[in-house]
């Protein structure tokens, strides 16, 4: 029995843990899609159910600040308070269009197929597996496909985009086996900085508000309690009384520019 080359025992290693590593990409790749997406999808449905309501309150409360400007329009605290929440109410207004809720589609739990067709092709055309530039970018559309297809549930997109890698030239390997053990070499250190990046993504994305909050609204969701719903109810308590405030204050103007106007003969807006 013939004893293996040195290069070709390096490369059989080399290749099983290039192997394993492949798994754990795709795992990866696969965990931070799915956190991704569930973050899009609550900061759509906080949006819709709390941010609207958010940006009507900053809208009323500007409102409010500006009548109340106009029977001291001398006041630059008050001045200087209403174009601060005009401001706010115009940013608070901007987030919520920019969201855009409405043109938002719910994505639905991927079913045990569509998680196996994920994991099975982001483990063959996974970018970092490419050899040269050119191939990395043609990779990175695939995969831009791929997590666009495995988001909104596409099971078909999946399939054809499992079927048409598999069969394209980009499967094709060198037949050298110099040229085997530095593709996996390659290949191993790509992945390595690949998971590195994931690491750090899932760390920041862990650390930020709006992770924070989706954690807390499903304890909440745990115990029975819909955080979003109670926090909706409030801020529409909020606005009920901030409406009366900005219909009293409206009156109480409207009426000073009666007044003035009936026993002056003049339009007291002319001096605001």
């Amino acid at each position: 029995m013939n004893a293996l080359a040195p290069e070709v025992i390096e490369l059989n290693k080399k290749r099983t843990v290039l192997d394993r590593l492949k798994d754990r990409i795709a795992d990866r790749e696969e965990e931070m899609a799915d956190l991704r997406a569930d973050l899009e999808q609550f900061q759509a449905q906080y949006t819709m159910e709390v941010g609207r309501l958010y940006a009507q309150l900053d809208e009323i409360e500007a409102q409010i600040a500006e009548e109340e400007l106009k029977l001291v329009p001398d006041d630059q605290e008050i001045r200087i308070k209403a174009e601060e929440l005009r401001k706010r109410a115009e940013q608070s207004a901007a987030r919520v269009t920019d969201e855009n809720p409405e043109g938002v589609s719910f994505r639905l739990r991927p079913t045990r197929e569509a998680k196996k067709a994920y994991h099975d092709l982001a483990r063959i055309i996974h970018p970092d597996l490419a050899l040269d530039a050119v191939e990395k970018e043609k990779r990175h559309g695939l995969m831009a496909r791929l997590n666009a297809a495995y988001s909104a549930g596409n099971q078909t997109l999946l399939n054809k985009l499992t079927c048409d890698f598999r069969n394209s030239a980009d499967m094709i390997t060198g037949d050298s086996v110099g040229d085997d053990l530095v593709r996996a070499i390659r290949q191993i250190s790509q992945i390595n900085a690949r998971l590195a990046e994931l690491r750090e993504e899932k760390i920041k994305t862990e650390h930020s508000e709006l992770f924070e909050l989706h954690e807390k609204f499903q304890a909440e969701l745990d115990e029975g309690r819909n955080m979003l719903k109670q926090m909706a109810e409030r801020t529409k308590t909020h606005i009920k009384k901030s409406e009366r405030r900005l219909i009293s204050l409206r009156n109480i103007n409207t009426s000073a520019e009666e007044y003035v106007k009936e026993r002056f003969g003049m339009d007291i807006s002319d001096f605001r």
